[in-house]
């Protein structure tokens, strides 16, 4: 036999172990509990609007959360919504934000998206 086929034979017996974090894109972070207590008014203020149905003051208010970053655990899309939380003296939406899960969970962003805290009522 000659090398290349001993190498090809090599590389489809061998066993590739493919470390978590690169098979499966971004590791999700570890999530920390917050009360709402804890939160900024805003936030304990969108948080029961959201609890009531609305009327919510940003257009983009109930819109579909991606999770592309895979901050939160993944989940099929349209089980997660963003709501914005107005940031005092920002032009523009902010960067705060509540995503509210199908199963009634609710997270808390203050850096759009870069890190997540879990809202503990």
């Amino acid at each position: 036999m000659n090398w290349f086929w001993l190498l090809l034979i090599s590389a489809f017996t061998l066993q590739v172990h493919v470390s978590p974090c690169f098979a499966r894109g971004p590791q999700q972070r570890q999530i920390r509990d917050v009360t709402v207590a804890e939160l900024p008014k805003e936030a304990r203020d969108t948080l029961s609007l959201i609890k009531k149905g609305g009327p919510f003051p940003y257009q983009k208010d109930g819109a579909v959360f991606g999770n592309f970053e895979r901050q939160l655990p993944v989940k099929q899309r349209g089980y997660y919504h963003e709501y914005t939380v107005p940031t005092p003296r920002s032009r523009d939406r902010g960067a705060r934000r509540i995503v509210t899960g199908r199963n009634g969970e609710y997270y808390y962003s203050d850096d759009h998206y870069k890190s997540f805290q879990r809202i503990r009522e």
